[in-house]
Order: C-alpha cells, then structure tokens, then sequence
C-alpha cells in the first residue's frame, strides 16, 4: 500500500531531531558517557514528589480545568511576580500546557498565518523552524555570531524584517549556546520590536539558570514588551521535573484564550497530579533553585576551563546547561567529531549544526550531569584530541 500519498506534506518535509540520533545511538552502546541531553540529573525534590504522590492517594484523579487549576494558575502568577516583576492575572493570562513544547506549538499555530514570517535567531532549539513550517509560517534564519556570545543584536534583527514579518523567537537563555540576554540587550531589541510592531515568543524555560552575578530576567519585564510578548516556560528545568510534563504560558489575553481554545480540542488539560506538585514546587521551591544553580554553575566553571585548557575554543556561557565549544582547530565537521568520539572514546555529544547551520563548527555539551560523569567525559576527550594530532 502506498502510505505516502495519505501522509501530510509538511510533516513529511520535517527533519527528525539531531539531538535525538546520537542519543539513540548512545543508548544501544555500552559505558557511553553522555554530554547529549538536557536533562537534570537532579531527582525532583522530595517535598515536590511528596505533593505529587499525595494527591493520588487523596484520589485527586480527575480532569483539571482547560486552563490548569486555579490554584495553580494563581502561583504561577505570584511567582512570575516574585522572581521577574511581572503582573499577570490568572483567570485571563495563563495556560498550564503539557511542557513548555506544548506551549511553543500553540502560539505559533495562534498567531502565524499561511506566508507570515518568524524570526528565529540560530544555534537555537530544534523545534522552532519544523513548528513555524507546520504553522505555515515561513522561517527566517537571523545567525547570530560565536565572537558575539550568540547574543541577539538590533541590526541583525533590522536586517531580516520585512512587511511580512510578525513574530520574533527570542530563545534565550540559549539552548545549545548557553548564551545570555542582559536588561540592557533587551531594552536594545525592544526598540526594533516596537518600530516594525512584532509579537515576540519568549521561551524562558532556562531563564532562573542565569550565572555569573546575573539577575534573571524576563523580557515581558521590559517597557512596552508585556502587551507583544508570549512568555513559555515550565518546571522541567528549574525543579528537576522533566517527567512530569508540565508548562505554562503567559501573555496578552486575547492571546492566551486562542491558545486555550487549541489546547481544549488537541490536549483537553494537564496532567493533574503533575499540577499538583507545581503548586507545592512554585510555593516552597526557591531553595531548591539556587541549590540546583550553584551545582551548575560550579560545573560551568570546570567544564569551560577544561574545554579552553585542551584547546577547544569555548566562550563562558551564563546561562542555562550547555557550553557550546568550537572543534574548528581539529579539521573535522560537526558531525565527524561528535561520531568519532563516540565511536572511539564513548562520549555522546550532539553536533552543532543540529541546531541551524550557523552551529557547524560546535559542539553542544551538556554539564546537566553529575561531577564524577563531566570528568570522566573530559578526560576521554582529551585523549580523543591527542590520538587526532
């Protein structure tokens, strides 16, 4: 039977994830040590978990609202309030969603129409460009640069726009560079948002990782970007809870009750038990993010110096997990590193042009790993760059 002609276009046109096919490969390898994953290696709190657990045995088994439960949706509004100086209210500005992908997906399908154009700054997360293209939104590649720390500027963004442009993605702090936004690099972009009168899609799932005496901020924070902004986030980065599947949005209203529309039809509500540790993580976890932050960054240290100390170039990200060195010295592509080390050494690591062409040329590591593994990690790749020269 021929399958293909029943299968969308779009979706078919779709790349699989980069990140994903070393992983795979990884796992069907033995003694591998992966720098692959963003993922904490943090289990969820205790009393996080405890919460949880607590309400299955309470039998709090049933649907939740379509928003998420008010409850919730109240301390998500409280901590934005708390941690970024951010009013929301919550019956009209947030939407707990299945992960902040969930999220992401839903206000690209809201807002974008057949021909309009997404600027999407590059290296960035996979999933921009594929869910614009799905969204029949055209992608617009602005590459930001490696002497620049990836950072965003006002002229690369003038540079893309067009009449046809209506949202930019602001994806920092930046998965897979670690790259960060300062207030002041913010305040700077703002001017360009508001001159050619772009919505901005703001994923700040990263955004309490922020290092270096660093504040973390949001851009919805800055003068005039509340009303354009779509702020995604979640809890799988900032309390350990990448299981649970659960994130939020939060934005203008008439934004939030289309998104909330789409999620009634294509997801109905969040998982409840997992809402339910959210509301214990949002009002007694503060703790439990500096502890988890001062383990990264503690690892950012190591793992920069060591990279820098073998010759593989590696600017000092100040946010999220990652650092993003440049193989260049070494002659080989993105691809051919990360497959030669983990055939020869058994370290995963994921090639940098996964995440846009402007990523060729770096790697992405992953310091989300315990001291002992980032180590043992380091140590092979010393060796593999030895045996290479």
């Amino acid at each position: 039977m021929d399958y293909d002609r029943f299968i969308n276009s779009k979706i078919k046109n779709v790349k699989p994830s980069g990140i994903r096919k070393f992983f795979d490969i990884a796992s069907e390898m033995e003694n591998v040590i992966s720098l692959s994953v963003g993922e904490p290696d943090f289990k969820t709190p205790w009393h996080i978990r405890q919460a949880g657990i607590e309400s299955l045995e309470k039998g709090k088994t049933f649907y939740s609202p379509n928003r998420g439960f008010t409850a919730l949706r109240e301390e998500i509004c409280t901590y934005f309030k708390r941690r970024f100086d951010v009013e929301y209210q919550p019956d009209t500005d947030v939407l707990v969603t299945v992960g902040g992908s969930e999220a992401i997906d839903a206000a690209l399908r809201v807002v974008l129409e057949e021909g309009d154009e997404v600027l999407i700054p590059e290296p960035s997360f996979v999933c921009y460009e594929p869910l614009s293209a799905l969204a029949d939104g055209k992608a617009v590649i602005i590459e930001t640069k490696a002497e620049n720390d990836f950072r965003l500027t006002p002229e690369e963004i003038e540079e893309k726009v067009t009449d046809r442009t209506k949202m930019l993605i602001l994806p920092y702090p930046n998965n897979p560079t670690g790259a960060s936004m300062s207030r002041e690099d913010y305040e700077a972009i703002a001017k360009v948002i508001e001159k050619h009168d772009l919505l901005v899609l703001s994923d700040e799932i990263y955004a309490e990782l922020a290092y270096g005496g660093r504040k973390p901020v949001s851009f919805a924070s800055i003068e005039g970007m509340k009303e354009r902004t779509i702020v995604v986030s979640g809890f799988s980065k900032t309390f350990a809870m990448t299981g649970w599947r659960l994130g939020y949005a939060l934005g203008p209203a008439e934004i939030i009750a289309q998104m909330t529309k789409l999620h009634q039809y294509g997801i109905m509500s969040a998982p409840t038990t997992a809402q339910y540790a959210a509301i214990e993580a949002l009002k007694n976890g503060d703790a439990d993010i500096e502890h988890m932050r001062s383990q990264y960054d503690m690892r950012r240290r190591y793992i920069v110096k060591s990279f820098n100390d073998m010759g593989l170039t590696c600017f000092e990200p100040l946010g999220a997990f990652y650092v993003f060195p440049c193989i260049k010295s070494t002659g080989l592509s993105s691809e051919e590193f990360a497959e030669k080390l983990l055939y020869s050494k058994s370290v995963a690591v994921v090639p940098g042009n996964a995440f846009g062409e402007s990523g060729e040329g770096f790697v992405r590591v992953s310091y989300s790993y315990s001291v002992a593994h980032i180590k043992e990690a380091i140590k092979r790749i010393k060796e593999f760059l030895e045996e290479l020269s």
